[in-house]
């Protein structure tokens, strides 16, 4: 027992003659409790037919709700078949003469009195299609199916959705149910008999829950929610309903999803259905399409329902109605819809709690989402007493002043009172909503267009992203704001020219005009980049999704480190079930965080080494993280990897740990299959087999294009023996390998190698042997002598394609590399950088402090070079055609003035380290000798 109703607040009586009528039938209850059901009745004629019809039930039910509430529940869980229509029937009186009581007191608030609502719904939905699907059982109507699938429906699924969905039925509401069955449960010949027996089922159960006897109803039923309701029947396979959404879908079935749920029948079959609609429901990428989506939804809404113009109290529509309940759920749903596609937190199903998520993960503001759900609560409770008086489905404040001063009585104010809270809610209701859905609303500024090239401006009609016509009605919104920006830059018709060329490159718009209508302070970064980097536009057009990432609102934090990244993705990839999906998922996150070392490189937030580094950091966690991804597949068909499994070691400048923006990754797969000679799985492979197969379908799930394109371009050729050597090699084959047949320079590649990814115990076996394999005595003649002659075939088969190469030639980066790794093999430096190699050049005797100090300031200076030229052009610049902002950048990035005072900083840097580095190979090998 948990006590009396308690009472927080006092209805008054309308006609107090009716509420004393009411009141004397209970006579042997409390004063207060006898106040209350005066107060109720005495406003409401149907909550005193209802106090008529239960007086001897009340008084107990009032002395404990809630035991009260859990009786009527079980009371109609076990309803015999027979006894189902009156049962049903005195089990709904019972729960809305409960909850109205409850709700008029104050004793439960808004979310116990709708969820009490929601959950007899789902029971008395569950309890009469159960009774129609046994009776067809019995009569051999559901083919295969026996006594012992009546608990599981036989495969019919009911889903709840809109209010009944969210556990927010109104007290006098209809229920939006969709129905469908699993046809997997039947054999394929008895699909059409099964079909048939599910749409009587279904007919006869929504007409056990909404006819209208002697007793009354249970509830009205609708079931135009599904899929076409004009031409399918009240009941469908699913796998049809599933073809459907997927293919015809629209922006308001999506969001009416956001609230389904699988409430009766078979639960479990419809909880597979949810989940096999979540990509239709919630889009990977940020939806800003949909708020004009919504926003024509409620354009439509006011036209067909009439309830647009001025806000009058009398006859407003609570729900439908300027401000109303409608304005806060669609307001809720669509920034939903925009986001829940990438933040599973968001996808909640209740409204209150819609806008709690939103404003927890920054998307509204916690003052508004505080007012936002007061008023949404204020709103619903009104709505319930104007649906108390009569027991109907309608939503409307009375035109009369009695009608009105009727509800005001049942929230125990005065009608002047409640009009004047009505329209203080609704009003505020509308002004924080509207502005959100009515795009291109306000008029925007004049824009200047005629110092613009207009031929220029009339061939974007053209383009792909504008040949739709919602594409080009955003777009025409957009442009005023996008031109008086580009009107603003240092140089308008070079930023017009890369923003044509932007859009040229653009295979859609809709969604990114969208986002850009939305968010207007992204036409800033998208300017900027476009005026910048060519490369990093041309990446924009073919990913704009990867804009997403600046809404996030972390876009511009701190870099988090290769931890941090390689858990978010694994945590992320081990949500999706399918080996393709994780594929794609893995592209669209990478290209997300890319983008974003972009952006802070081209910002000045980071410099060129920082983005190397993140570079690099962020390809070792795709790695790392994609490796079991790959693993757990393949051991799917081949059984688990043989012996300790494989190890990826990342060489060149992955190992190193810095790469640029256009990087490929050199990698060598190294596993150890221990005593086994064999797989154990379906389709068992010879071990070596295994790990040839395995590593290409590691290089696969790494570089094969899909939707959302290619991870990393992967290079195997420093793997033992090169092109001609298997893509994985054993470990006794690779220590063997470096210890008795290796070239020099595949022991100068050693010292940057790094592992990335794989088996932990044998990742610490490889770099343990690399550490005491490097730091072995070496034969210093032999060494400088294929150095030298490594040098010759570079500087032969590498030519540099101008004085902006900064990595092929003479003094550049691979000539500074090849002598810090040279550094490096003869001092046994551990360290993979190339400061630690030069320094190692040092301990060696091959370089004095002075020059290997010249030669880390010429590397780095050809490093901050070449990562902000791939960044600008994705290949080595020309400075005449980069631009001013790409200049500008280039400068910025290197630390000088002027591009001419860096291009002369450059020759001089070539030339001196050019000599260093040939006086030191020349007297290394002199001395050799």
């Amino acid at each position: 027992m948990t006590g009396p109703l308690t009472i927080n607040r006092m209805p008054r009586a309308f006609d107090p003659s009716l509420g004393e009528d009411a009141r004397e039938m209970v006579p042997d209850i409390q004063a207060e409790l006898g106040e209350l059901i005066a107060g109720a009745a005495g406003s409401s004629p149907y909550l005193k037919s209802l106090v008529e019809r239960e007086k001897d039930w009340l008084p107990q039910a009032l002395n404990d709700p809630d035991q009260a509430l859990a009786e009527v529940m079980t009371a109609a869980r076990g309803l015999p078949p027979d006894q189902l229509k009156p049962g049903l029937r005195q089990a709904k009186r019972r729960m809305a003469l409960l909850t109205a009581l409850a709700d008029l007191a104050g004793a439960w608030p808004l979310e116990k009195v709708t969820g009490a609502l929601t959950d007899f719904g789902a029971l008395a939905a569950d309890v009469a299609a159960k009774t129609e699907i046994a009776a067809l059982i019995r009569r051999g109507k559901l083919p295969g199916m026996g006594p012992d699938d009546v608990d599981s429906a036989a495969g019919m699924i009911i889903l709840a959705m809109g209010k009944m969905g969210a556990h927010e039925l109104n007290y006098s509401s209809d229920i939006d149910l969709i129905v469908l069955f699993d046809e997997t449960r039947f054999d394929p010949d008895d699909f059409y008999d099964a079909r048939q027996g599910m749409v009587r089922a279904t007919r006869n159960f929504c007409a056990t829950l909404s006819e209208k006897t002697a007793d009354g109803y249970v509830f009205r039923t609708d079931l135009r929610l599904r899929p076409d309701p004009a031409v399918t029947p009240v009941c469908m396979a699913a796998e049809a309903a599933e073809r459907y959404y997927e293919s015809l879908g629209r922006t308001w079935e999506r969001a009416a999803f956001i609230k389904a749920r699988a409430c009766a029948g078979d639960i479990t079959a419809g909880q597979g259905f949810l989940d096999a609609l979540r990509p239709f429901v919630w889009r990977r990428h940020l939806d800003f399409a949909a708020i004009q989506d919504a926003h024509d939804m409620r354009l439509r809404i006011r036209e067909n329902k009439g309830t647009g113009g001025a806000l009058t109290i009398p006859g407003h529509d609570m729900k439908l109605g300027q401000g109303g309940i409608r304005e806060i759920e669609f307001f809720t749903q669509t920034r939903q819809l925009i986001a829940g596609g990438r933040d599973p937190d968001l996808r909640v199903r209740g409204t209150v709690p819609g806008l709690a998520a939103l404003a927890e993960k920054g998307w509204v503001p916690q003052d508004v989402t505080d007012k936002l759900a007061d008023h949404y609560r204020a709103h619903r409770e009104v709505e319930h007493r104007i649906q108390m008086v009569h027991d109907a489905q309608t939503h409307k404040v009375p035109q009369s002043p009695d009608g009105i001063e009727r509800i005001a009585c049942l929230m125990g104010i005065d009608s002047a009172e409640l009009t004047a809270d009505l329209t203080r809610r609704l009003t505020e209701v509308h002004e924080l909503t509207e502005g959100f859905f009515a795009p291109g609303s306000s008029t925007p500024a004049p824009t200047q267009v005629a110092q613009f090239d207009q031929s220029v401006l009339a061939r974007w009609m053209t383009y792909p992203a504008l040949r739709s016509q919602r594409g080009a009605r955003i777009f025409e919104r957009l442009k005023p704001e996008l031109l008086s920006r580009l009107a603003k830059t240092a140089q308008p018709e070079e930023a017009l020219r890369a923003l044509d060329g932007f859009l040229l490159g653009l295979p859609a718009g809709v969604q990114l005009f969208s986002l850009f209508e939305a968010n207007p302070h992204l036409i800033d970064l998208l300017v900027d980049i476009v005026g910048t980097s060519h490369a990093l536009a041309a990446h924009l057009s073919r990913n704009a999704v990867v804009f997403d990432a600046v809404i996030g609102g972390s876009f511009f934090n701190d870099w988090p480190g290769q931890a941090v990244l390689q858990a978010e993705l694994s945590d992320a990839l081990s949500e999706e079930g399918d080996y393709e999906t994780q594929l794609d998922f893995a592209r669209r996150w990478c290209k997300e965080w890319h983008f974003r070392i972009g952006v802070h490189h081209l910002r000045g937030l980071i410099d060129g080494a920082e983005a190397g580094q993140q570079y690099a950091e962020l390809a070792s966690a795709v790695i790392a993280a994609i490796l079991p991804r790959v693993a757990d597949q393949f051991a799917q068909k081949h059984g688990p990897a043989p012996g300790r499994g494989a190890a990826v070691l990342g060489m060149g400048s992955l190992g190193a740990g810095r790469i640029n923006s256009q990087s490929d990754l050199d990698m060598i797969v190294i596993y150890d299959p221990l005593d086994q000679d064999m797989s154990d799985g379906p389709r068992p492979l010879a071990t070596r087999t295994y790990y040839a197969r395995f590593t290409q379908a590691l290089i696969t799930a790494l570089s094969v294009p899909m939707s959302q394109g290619r991870l990393y371009e992967v290079d195997m050729r420093l793997r033992p023996s090169g092109n001609q050597g298997p893509v994985a090699t054993s470990w006794a084959s690779f220590k063997s390998y470096q210890q008795n047949d290796a070239w020099v320079w595949e022991h100068l590649a050693l010292t940057r190698a790094r592992v990335v990814a794989g088996e932990e115990k044998l990742a610490r076996d490889i770099e343990t042997f690399r550490a005491d394999f490097l730091g072995q005595q070496k034969d210093i003649g032999k060494v400088l002598g294929e150095v030298a002659e490594m040098r010759a075939r570079l500087a032969a088969v590498k030519i540099p394609a101008g004085i902006w190469d900064a990595k092929n030639g003479p003094g550049r980066m691979m000539d500074i590399e090849l002598v810090a790794e040279t550094g490096a093999l003869l001092s046994g430096v551990a360290q993979r950088d190339v400061h630690a190699g030069l320094d190692g050049a040092v301990a060696a005797g091959l370089l004095d402090v002075a020059q290997a100090q010249t030669l880390k300031d010429c590397y780095d200076l050809c490093w901050s070079v070449q990562c902000a030229a791939r960044l600008l052009s994705g290949k080595v610049i020309e400075a005449d055609k980069i631009g001013e902002g790409g200049a500008a950048f280039l400068c910025r990035a290197t630390g000088f003035e002027q591009v001419d005072q860096l291009q002369a900083a450059l020759q001089e840097s070539y030339g001196t380290a050019a000599d260093i580095i040939g006086c030191v190979i020349k007297e290394g090998e002199n001395g050799a000798q």
